[in-house]
Order: C-alpha cells, then structure tokens, then sequence
C-alpha cells in the first residue's frame, strides 16, 4: 500500500483530490488529508534570508507539514510550501504532484538533488482565466461596471446611454494579446465570433494555421500597443516580461485605450497605470491581479471610477479545480504504473 498525503485547502478542496484519486485503477492508496485555509486566508511569499527564500504563492508552515507527511512516499497539494528544509524531514517522499501551472510554492532544485520528481498541471485554468477576460473586456468597454456602482449608490447614470459617454462593440475593436500560450490561444477563440481585428505579440510561438486564416496577426510589442483598442496582458513573469506596461509602455498606446490584466501583477508598473487612468489617457482598465495581494486598501487606483478590479479570481471556477484534480492523478496513477510524466517540472 503507498502512502500518499493531501494537502489541498479551500478552493483546491482534499476531498476533490481524493475522488480523482480513487479512479486510478489497480492501486492500493493509504490517503491522508490536510486543508489549508487559503483563500480565505492570503497566499505569502518567503522572505529573503529565511528558509522559505524563494518560494512564492504559498501558505503555512513547512513545520507543520511534518506529521501529515510522515511515511508519505506521495504528496499532492495545490499551495503548501515545500522546501529543502520540509524535503529533508520527509525520507520517502519520491513525488510532489502540484494542481498548479507553476509549482512556485516548491524548490524544484531541492527537490531533484534529493531524487524527489514535481509535476504540474499547466493550462488547468486556461479555459476559465480566457472566459474571464472576454467579461473584463466587455464590463469594461460597455461600462457595465460604471452602471452598477451608481445603481449601488442609488444614483441612475442615464449619460451612460450619451453618444460621448457609451463604449464601442466589440466587432469594432482593434484587440491586441500579449502572451500565445495555454490562455491567449483561447482568448482568441473566444473573440473570434465578436469579430475584433485580433492582434498578437508572442516572439517564441508562431500563430497557427488556423488563426492566420481567419485574420490573427501576429506583430511585435510595439506595433500592438499602438494598434490596439484593448490590449490584454497573457504572457508568464519572466526577467523579460516583468514590468513590460509600464510609463514607456503607456506612452506608445492610443490615447483612449484599455488595458486588461487577468495575468499577474509583476508585469505591470502600477503606479504608472494608475496615473495613466487619472490622466485618462488610458480610458478604463480592468486590472485582476496586484503588486503585491491584497493591494494597500488606501491605494488610489482602488477609487478611480475608470476601472474594473477583481481580488484574483479569473482561474477560480469549478471545472478548474476538477481539470487540476484529474491532471494530479493521471500524474499519480504515472508514477506507480512506472509510466514517465507527462508534465515534469525540470
């Protein structure tokens, strides 16, 4: 019998996980369950200087994680740190299966120099973070959320409905996307059928067949951000990536354009946003994800009026979690069968 330990919390529920785990065929599990209590409770990154060094988007203690982990030859988890230190107090640990598209609560170095293999499930929330942003796009141009907030307040907008006040249609929008991968290919499925002229800037993926056929155009950095009406931000944080919208950046979009970040905050310069939409001339924003989570509730750019903000929640829908489940139990089911991975993290 493998003994196999999760560790999921409130999103990624142990209970999920161990259904998806039960459909493997042919394998004898001992299952231990932790819940951690993310996402009511902050994700945190790990200081330098401290054990955690290096680690990001993760909760609770390594400490902690001890006892579950006892005898565990598996584990299975969604943000539960994992470092050298935990690694070393865990002998028979030989596989970490993270329901996440980067493993960044896990040192895959330490991990790999103590022979214990990491997977992932990239692009587990593909499909609902591409959903996600055709509705920030839409609130956004058509000024859903302007409409709401004065209704909240009792006041009825009716210069929402003014020719110099309403938004534009989709179809007559120049979209740029920032970033090819797992989400931007389906962010331009999804748009097609609004029938936007589609931009594209991904310098390490080609558009496919399929996408240049129907009128996707593939440009540099530059050429989107003065072309696009909406530009929508896909790419990973990478040394390249980090900070690409900022003043520069900015400066070479229309003046009037919108700006969506569904992506993560480390690719923007939000005090340079923020001023681009108190100047107006960025027109709205709808900005998901933050410099650092949750964002200083004084901050200004939380009481513009031309801007849409959600507490990073484009990936939170339940086939997400379902998808992530299933990918960490093919994983698992790999592993004991003494198939090769599908997605090793190296």
């Amino acid at each position: 019998m493998t003994k196999l330990t999760v560790i999921g919390d409130r999103f990624m529920k142990p209970e999920l996980f161990v259904g998806a785990l039960e459909r493997i065929e042919g394998v004898d599990l001992d299952v231990r369950t932790v819940e951690l209590p993310w996402p009511d409770r902050p994700m945190r990154h790990g200081e330098k200087g401290t054990p955690l060094e290096g680690l990001k988007e993760f909760i609770g203690e390594p400490e902690d994680l001890v006892a579950p982990l006892e005898g565990a030859e598996i584990l299975v988890t969604h943000v539960a740190p994992v470092n050298a230190w935990l690694l070393d107090r865990c002998p028979d640990l030989k596989l970490v299966a993270v329901s996440r598209g980067g493993p960044v609560n896990v040192d895959v170095k330490a991990a790999k120099a103590r022979g214990v293999a990491v997977v992932n499930a990239p692009g587990r929330n593909a499909s609902a973070v591409a959903e996600f942003t055709i509705a920030a796009i839409i609130s956004m141009t058509r000024l859903i959320t302007e409409g709401h907030v004065s209704l909240s307040r009792g006041e009825w907008r009716g210069d929402l409905y003014r020719a110099d006040t309403a938004g534009p249609e989709l179809s007559e929008l120049v979209v740029g996307l920032i970033g090819y991968g797992h989400i931007g290919t389906r962010v331009v499925r999804l748009l097609k059928p609004f029938g936007p002229r589609i931009l594209v800037c991904d310098p390490y993926v080609e558009v496919s067949a399929e996408d240049r056929a129907d009128g996707v155009e593939q440009v540099d950095l530059n050429a989107l951000l003065e072309r696009a009406d909406v530009v929508s931000l896909h790419p990973r944080v990478t040394p390249e990536t980090t900070g690409m919208i900022g003043a520069a950046a900015l400066a070479r979009m229309k003046p009037g354009a919108y700006l969506v970040n569904t992506a993560r905050g480390p690719l923007m310069d939000y005090e340079a946003v923020t001023a681009a939409l108190q100047s107006k001339r960025l027109k709205g924003a709808m900005l998901e994800t933050f410099w650092q989570e949750p964002p200083p509730a004084d901050h200004p750019l939380l009481s513009l009026p031309n801007v849409t903000l959600t507490p990073h929640i484009a990936g939170a829908s339940l086939t997400t979690v379902r998808i992530a489940a299933r990918m960490a139990a093919v994983e698992v089911g790999r592993y004991l069968r003494g198939e090769p991975f599908l997605n090793p993290c190296v």
